[in-house]
């Protein structure tokens, strides 16, 4: 047996894991905005659900999530708590709504729960990350050191999972079939590399979270009087 091959295959197989639907950390149960547009008439279709998630991916989380896994990555190798507690401060203080905060929150904590059920996961880091508070995106950036993932295979990996949960999203509040789902899927694998690449070309603190629309629907669907999902 290759020590190199095998040590290959468990790194993917645990991106797949990370990335996969079924990771008990409720991102199925979060549309981040997408039933509050439907709500009011802006996605009611397979075209306009690929078009509203296709702007999310490039203008939301290719300029704040994905810079910041990429960088709570970097700081993780190195031990740098100063720099693991500037990016959570950063992501806490930059979710707009009450449910934009309460996802990064809680997946970050479900996250780390799981976590701290597989042996390859420091005890010290986990802790570490827990006073942050954790917050989604950094408790990613671990699950991604604890395996030794390159940054750029662990932010795709970041990336596809969150474009299968919203596409999950769009089939039950447009409501739309899986075929459709499929097609929106594949438009935004073909988009994800290049998103990808803008997160990790993006300088250090160079991350930024301006998406007034979002957060206009975010705070509505507090209120919304019939909803499926937490946001």
């Amino acid at each position: 047996m290759n020590p190199a091959t095998d040590m290959h295959a468990a790194q993917l197989l645990w991106l797949m894991q990370l990335a996969s639907p079924a990771l008990p950390v409720g991102g199925f149960s979060y549309s981040e905005g997408l039933e509050a547009a439907v709500e009011h008439g802006w996605v009611n279709d397979e075209h306009s659900a690929c078009e509203w998630l296709l702007d999310q991916l490039h203008l939301v989380q290719s300029r704040s999530e994905w810079p910041v896994v990429a960088q709570a990555l970097r700081a993780w190798q190195h031990q740098d708590k100063l720099r693991l507690q500037e990016l959570s401060d950063w992501v806490l203080h930059t979710r707009e709504t009450f449910e934009m905060r309460l996802q990064t929150e809680q997946m970050g904590r479900s996250l780390l729960a799981w976590l701290r059920n597989h042996p390859s996961a420091n005890t010290n880091d986990i802790d570490l990350c827990d006073s942050l508070p954790p917050t989604w995106p950094v408790a990613w950036a671990l699950a991604l050191h604890t395996h030794t993932i390159p940054v750029r295979n662990g932010v795709l990996a970041c990336a596809f999972g969150w474009a299968e949960n919203m596409v999950q999203a769009a089939m039950k509040s447009v409501p739309l079939g899986q075929l459709s789902g499929q097609r929106i899927l594949a438009a935004l694998s073909r988009e994800i590399p290049e998103a990808v690449d803008h997160a990790l070309a993006m300088p250090d603190n160079g991350q930024q979270a301006f998406s007034p629309r979002l957060a206009i629907l975010s705070a509505r669907h507090e209120t919304q009087y019939s909803r499926l999902f937490r946001s």
